[in-house]
């Protein structure tokens, strides 16, 4: 019967909530769905009773909307604790205002704090050098590379409420008490640096963010602030190591899409899912490319102007990741991009 449970991925509940409506998932436990103004149109929030107010994991983006659906769903309770699980601007939004308007403490990891805090701090007009240099190295499309030189770049500052200064750090197998019972803390890597996820105790709840998603894989990127990373390395080996302390019965509630059981078999499709991808980029390496000419062999469709910018920084992981173990070699050509060729 175990066996027959690990190979199966199940959905308790066959729809998500209506914006800003939530629904109770678990005793003391809610789900608040919130939108996002992108093709992913949402981000999960949960809401866990205290018996002095409650706890919130995530957030969603500071918004005037989001704002009014926040209060709206909490109807008078008071927000005591928000647990931000990384540091996405969906996630750790409007962290700061709960912070400024009640009071409320911030629990992260150090570095989901410190990333949101410079970020939020960090505000331009235009592309800054760095940026222009590591998108040139992809291969940017020279269209939409020419559009972005013109224009105001997305600043975390615009969806992302003021941090004060003071944070409590969770870090990775600590246990902490959230609405009468207690978490592991177990931390993910790859999507995000030291993303938190949350496993119950003695119970069959996770609190999985982006770390454990159904149906889609997170945003795996490489930016210039970091532009030799591996986040695809790092991702593999969390997976791995998340897979040992996975159960068939633990009820999976991530940052998006549905909750769900079948943990093991979501952790190994994506695992194989990234492994493959790796397998027919390799292929598709075998003369010189840029990151920006590997869509089709990673995503196997064509991606519009409005997703391009994550596929290409999804493109150029998978590319660093060949070359960091051995499997591709890179060359800079006279343009300054950066080309891949299959070792």
């Amino acid at each position: 019967m175990r066996a027959m449970e690990d190979n199966r991925i199940s959905y308790p509940w066959a729809e998500a909530p209506a914006f800003g409506a939530p629904v109770r998932v678990a005793e003391g436990v809610e789900w608040l769905r919130l939108p996002l103004p992108m093709a992913l149109d949402h981000v999960n929030c949960w809401i866990l009773e205290d018996c002095d107010g409650v706890t919130i994991v995530d957030t969603g983006f500071d918004s005037r909307r989001t704002r009014q659906l926040w209060l709206a769903a909490l109807d008078g309770r008071r927000v005591r604790r928000v647990i931000v699980t990384h540091h996405h601007p969906d996630h750790v939004g409007l962290a700061g205002w709960f912070q400024a308007g009640q009071g409320a403490e911030l629990w992260t990891s150090r570095t989901a704090w410190l990333m949101a805090r410079m970020l939020q701090l960090d505000e331009q007009e235009r592309p800054a050098a760095e940026t222009v240099a590591f998108w040139r190295a992809a291969g940017m499309d020279a269209e939409i590379l020419s559009e972005r030189l013109g224009e105001r770049p997305f600043n975390f500052a615009d969806v992302v409420a003021p941090l004060p200064l003071g944070y409590t750090r969770l870090t990775d197998e600590q246990m902490i008490e959230l609405g009468g019972r207690w978490w592991h803390v177990h931390m993910g890597a790859g999507h995000a640096p030291e993303h938190v996820t949350l496993w119950e105790e003695a119970g069959e709840l996770v609190l999985g963010g982006d770390q454990l998603l159904p149906s889609i894989s997170p945003n795996l990127g490489v930016y210039a602030t970091e532009p030799e990373a591996d986040p695809v390395g790092d991702w593999l080996i969390a997976c791995e190591r998340l897979k040992g302390l996975a159960t068939a019965d633990r009820l999976v509630l991530p940052g998006h899409k549905l909750p769900f059981r079948g943990l093991p078999l979501r952790l190994d499709q994506l695992i194989q899912n990234h492994n493959g991808a790796l397998d027919r980029l390799e292929r598709h390496l075998s003369e010189p490319k840029a990151a920006g000419a590997c869509f089709q062999p990673l995503f196997g469709r064509r991606i519009g102007k409005g997703e391009y910018g994550l596929a290409l920084v999804e493109a150029m992981a998978h590319c660093l990741h060949l070359m960091h173990t051995g499997r591709a070699r890179r060359e800079i050509d006279a343009e300054g991009r950066w080309l891949f060729e299959a070792a």
